[in-house]
């Protein structure tokens, strides 16, 4: 993922909201979200180059997404796949808090990364960037922004979302996923004077600068809200672009979790 706006425990009726928009490349082959075959209990789209998954979320309510965190300075080519972070999380026995004290050591295999983990009540976020690298955060109630920088960095992206899901919470039903999939499909492009320095140059800050990205090779290839109820359901919806201007897939989910039948 490349943006992922969300709200914990602020909503009368849900636990999680979260809208997340993920930006890759076109060329790179991946499957749409579904319940995978070999592990049946996972809900997630699938990296068909590597295995794993940038969002996802189990039967058992289990949920974990990740962004990379944009340093091209530090960049290692031979750098394992952030995906299985991911993955190996959603597909395990390990509670959140198990699963970060066993990857921390090995962080720096990987490029740059943030990643978010829930089990239950609980939410977690770890980076192997930034001062508190290596250091898992428990997440209080609030409102959230993550791009490809640390947790609540105030990119103009991450702070547009952040006001427009707040807009949002007070809407219900179709009207609160039609209000997040409209975030989520933004175009806004900020001044260049409020662009974040990153080392990829002025042009490419623009391109990367809007919720929504457009470009010939690489963009916003799909958009996900992930609702989780005080009511353990959870609701899952996924449209994919791929470099089309309307989405060609749609893809709806809704269960109850298996822990609390």
């Amino acid at each position: 993922m490349c943006l992922i706006i969300f709200a914990y425990n602020v909503h009368p009726s849900y636990r999680l909201i979260l809208a997340a928009n993920r930006d890759e490349f076109y060329e790179r082959p991946s499957a749409p979200a579904d319940f995978w075959e070999d592990q049946p209990q996972v809900l997630a789209g699938r990296d068909l180059k590597e295995g794993g998954t940038w969002l996802g979320v189990t039967k058992k309510g289990k949920f974990a997404a990740i962004t990379n965190y944009r340093d091209p300075s530090a960049f290692k080519s031979n750098a394992l796949s952030r995906g299985g972070l991911v993955s190996r999380y959603i597909s395990g026995k390990q509670n959140a808090g198990n699963y970060l004290e066993e990857i921390s050591p090995q962080a720096d295999k990987y490029n740059g990364f943030n990643l978010i983990l829930g089990e239950g009540s609980d939410l977690f976020v770890f980076s192997n960037r930034g001062e508190k690298q290596k250091q898992k955060q428990k997440l209080k109630p609030g409102i959230y922004g993550l791009s490809n920088h640390l947790l609540n960095i105030p990119w103009p992206k991450v702070s547009r979302g952040k006001k427009l899901l707040k807009a949002a919470l007070d809407k219900k039903g179709n009207e609160l996923e039609e209000a997040l999939f409209a975030l989520l499909a933004d175009h806004h492009i900020p001044p260049d004077n409020k662009l974040p320095a990153t080392g990829i140059g002025l042009e490419w800050e623009r391109v990367l600068s809007s919720i929504f990205i457009t470009s010939p090779g690489y963009g916003t290839r799909s958009s996900t809200i992930l609702l989780i109820g005080k009511n353990n359901r959870v609701k899952f919806v996924e449209k994919i672009f791929d470099g089309n201007p309307e989405p060609w897939v749609t893809s709806r989910f809704s269960f109850i979790t298996e822990k609390e039948k």
